[in-house]
């Protein structure tokens, strides 16, 4: 009997919030791999983050919940990590990081932190994916922005994202804590 490897992945991201943009890319990536791990992390070179990572996780696992949404949640799975990202995929026995590309602005960065990466750990390979072009535009800055001024985010983000973006800007105005998410 030939048994086949199982292939895993990590899709590592902030994800304040997640947007349909990063729902295109992991459906894209279970295609490709047999599980996918969201990775999220904490970064500390983007301004203060609206959702701590343990409601980052929370809202993911509600989106992956919802049958709407299309993602096969079996293969999924949601985690914080710290520390070296390819240390983080050796552990996970993972193949593959995943990194979405919207435009080719983002090229130049993201193709400096593989080669550090393949670098660091040559077993575990780079593999970009460009976001629909539907979700060229989008990203969590802009959505915030957005939602910070009371703007519609319904068709840039799920549903509980759009919901628990509009609950924390409640809390934030409600505390006058929101500029703090902007310093």
């Amino acid at each position: 009997m030939i048994y086949r490897k199982r292939t895993i992945a990590i899709y590592p991201g902030s994800f304040d919030p997640l947007t349909n943009g990063h729902l295109d890319v992991i459906r894209r990536a279970q295609e490709i791999f047999d599980h996918v791990i969201v990775g999220v992390l904490y970064n500390s070179s983007k301004k203060t983050p609206l959702f701590s990572p343990e409601e980052r996780i929370s809202i993911i696992k509600e989106c992956f919940e919802d049958p709407s949404i299309e993602l096969d949640s079996a293969r999924i799975e949601v985690e914080t990590f710290n520390g070296l990202l390819v240390e983080y995929a050796r552990m996970k026995k993972a193949v593959a990081i995943i990194r979405g590309m919207r435009a080719l602005s983002d090229f130049e960065s993201e193709f400096q932190m593989a080669l550090m990466n393949r670098k660091l750990n040559r077993e575990v390979q780079s593999v970009f994916l460009m976001t629909g072009s539907r979700w060229i535009f989008t990203s969590s800055s802009i959505i915030k922005e957005v939602a910070r001024y009371g703007g519609d985010i319904s068709d840039m983000v799920p549903k509980p994202v759009e919901r628990r973006v509009k609950e924390k800007f409640e809390a934030l105005v409600k505390s006058q804590e929101w500029q703090k998410c902007y310093k």
